[in-house]
């Protein structure tokens, strides 16, 4: 093993994951992330891997896409995918988590790993050594430019949001009810909080939406084309249509009513937040509203009248490089302008969209970068992966138009032979996938899941 150390530079998901993968594998790592030293525009605390949209990770099935590219990097022993599985909350079909425990594990077994030095200050030069880059959405001003500097082009720039969280005590089940869609939910009486609409209270909640006052927008975010489209505000979404709401986020499709037996005409879902089950997230309210029209307007709807916001939602900018041009498929920096320059990109700095397409990008790079330092050829994932397939996508897109994609079954290779249902169809080619990866992780030896004495990733069989 070389002497060198690996430079990660950012603590979220994906930094998280490549330090981890790294350490691992006996390379010495030092992990820099900025906070608390320097804050940003949506964090809150200084945990690592802190979670500042959704707590949901996305389905657990692996006949969805997010839940075969977590079995895939539970098999080969995501830090991620372990510390997500062991701080769940119910959250029917989906893998939800307490946040705050979440980050303390991540926090905590990056902290305690012999092989990973976590050090607390602002990275704005890259490192001339072996080096991956993991600022994600957040990147700072002065590493921006760097990486402007360093790639030769414009950086990108798309807006993410913020769901509102309420007080479970302050929600009113008197008119709101527990159930998932179709009878999904672990529980009896469903995971999800529903508030029912009429007709009526709905269109009163679309007009007060429209009405309501917005944060303005600096110059440079008005004039970005692709303003909001990755993550979609729900004040944004009411001005494209009267109904766009009814068959967006308040689609009441797959929930009954108990009171009336009958479908709301919309509903509004609340997902459990943390493990003590005090906290819910307005599910799909995303919003740039004024803080003080989200209490408003939220309030109109049906059983939170009453209301307590522990978070309010909110805007942050979110970078991504153009990848197609700058990355191959094993995330290594392309540019030729500087032999031997070994960087990495990872996380959704790279466009791999979402937690678990960020964490998957930290664990190729980490893998990767650490069989450079040991002197072995780089890997690249079989296509028929879910890992693979993204990864590719993002090395070979159309980059004149290259936007930043989340894990979906439509970017594998065709079955070989036609499967009509598409339930049917996606569990084809999850047990292919599965199947290829497994060979490829024996081939080249690259799982951690039972073989590592260091804080042994543990197992949680998504099939």
């Amino acid at each position: 093993m070389s002497d060198s150390y690996l430079t990660v530079i950012g603590g979220g998901l994906a930094g998280s994951e490549a330090a981890w993968q790294a350490g691992q594998r006996g390379v010495r790592v030092a992990l820099f992330e900025m906070r608390p030293e320097r804050g940003t525009p949506a964090h809150v605390g200084d945990q690592l891997a802190e979670l500042v949209c959704s707590n949901s990770m996305g389905a657990r099935s692996v006949d969805r896409a997010t839940g075969l590219l977590k079995e895939e990097m539970r098999r080969i022993g995501s830090l991620i995918v372990t510390c997500a599985v062991e701080s769940a909350v119910p959250a029917g079909g989906a893998l939800a988590v307490d946040r705050e425990a979440f980050a303390e594990k991540v926090t905590e077994r990056i902290s305690r790993h012999p092989n990973i030095e976590l050090r607390r200050q602002e990275v704005t030069h890259v490192p001339d050594g072996p080096c991956i880059i993991a600022t994600g959405p957040l990147t700072s001003d002065a590493l921006a430019e760097e990486i402007v500097a360093l790639t030769g082009q414009d950086q990108l720039h798309f807006f993410d949001a913020m769901s509102p969280i309420v007080e479970a005590e302050s929600i009113n089940m008197d008119i709101a009810f527990r159930a998932s869609r179709y009878g999904r939910g672990e529980q009896d009486e469903g995971d999800y909080i529903n508030c029912p609409l009429t007709e009526e209270e709905y269109e009163a909640f679309v007009a007060a939406l429209l009405e309501a006052e917005v944060i303005p927008l600096r110059d440079f975010e008005r004039a970005d084309k692709r303003f909001f489209e990755a993550c979609l505000p729900v004040e944004v979404m009411a001005v494209r249509g009267h109904d766009a709401l009814a068959f967006g986020p308040l689609r009441p499709v797959g929930l009954m009513d108990p009171r009336s037996g009958k479908r709301p005409y919309a509903v509004v879902q609340l997902r459990q937040d943390n493990l003590a089950a005090t906290l819910y997230n307005m599910v799909g309210f995303q919003t740039n509203l004024r803080w003080g029209e989200q209490r408003r307007v939220f309030r109109m709807i049906p059983g939170l009248e009453r209301a307590e916001f522990v978070r309010y939602g909110q805007m942050h900018r979110n970078t991504f490089i153009n990848s197609p041009i700058l990355l191959d498929a094993t995330l290594r920096f392309k540019s030729t302008a500087r032999p031997g320059r070994c960087i990495w990109f990872a996380g959704q700095i790279t466009g791999t969209e979402g937690y678990v397409g960020s964490a998957m990008s930290g664990l190729v790079a980490g893998i990767n970068a650490s069989r450079h330092l040991e002197g072995k050829p780089a890997l690249v994932f079989p296509q028929t992966s879910m890992i693979g397939s993204l990864l590719n996508y993002i090395s070979y897109a159309e980059s004149r138009e290259f936007q930043p994609m989340k894990a979906n079954f439509g970017l594998l290779p065709p079955l070989e032979k036609r499967v009509r249902r598409k339930r049917d169809r996606y569990q084809s080619y999850a047990r292919r996938a599965l199947s290829d990866l497994d060979e490829f992780i024996r081939e080249f030896d690259i799982s951690t899941e039972s073989s590592n004495e260091v804080l042994s990733v543990g197992e949680h069989p998504f099939v």
